[in-house]
């Protein structure tokens, strides 16, 4: 039998963890060009929630397995239909703002993340992923509140 793929098989749950330091910048991470979606593109830091895991401590676990970055999560800020259709994926993407308590990021999947950065929301990368390209676009046209 063969094994169903959240995203691809089933509409997947894939958590954002929304980090900013003490300047504001945000936290994101650049996809390996060999990625299982949006490959080379600029993320936050995150992954797929577990079958009986909470939402929040997926958000903990994914920035610590990421990013090597301990958070404390503290509120979701939007839910994003993540449709990627040029490679047939449907995830439901709730966006989890979270605390920086510790650490600096570092690659610690290099077979998934090539690199993480701090941006600030005028200096963003060209290249993010279709999610967080509609987020920043919300938050920029003040319909999102941060």
């Amino acid at each position: 039998m063969t094994e169903l793929k959240p995203g691809k098989d089933f509409v997947g749950v894939g958590v954002g963890v929304m980090v900013r330091n003490e300047k504001g910048e945000f936290l994101l991470g650049q996809r390996q060009k060999h990625s299982n979606n949006e490959p080379g593109k600029w993320c936050f830091p995150g992954g797929t929630l577990e079958f009986g895991e909470k939402l929040f401590d997926c958000a903990k676990r994914e920035a610590k397995e990421e990013a090597g970055i301990d958070v404390k999560p503290l509120r979701v800020v939007k839910v994003i239909d993540h449709i990627i259709p040029n490679e047939k994926q449907h995830w439901f993407n709730p966006i989890v703002e979270a605390k920086l308590l510790g650490g600096k990021p570092i690659v610690t999947e290099p077979d998934k993340m090539a690199q993480w950065q701090w941006f600030s929301l005028e200096n963003l990368p060209e290249n993010l992923t279709i999610n967080m390209t509609v987020l920043f676009q919300e938050i920029k046209d003040t319909k999102l509140k941060i």
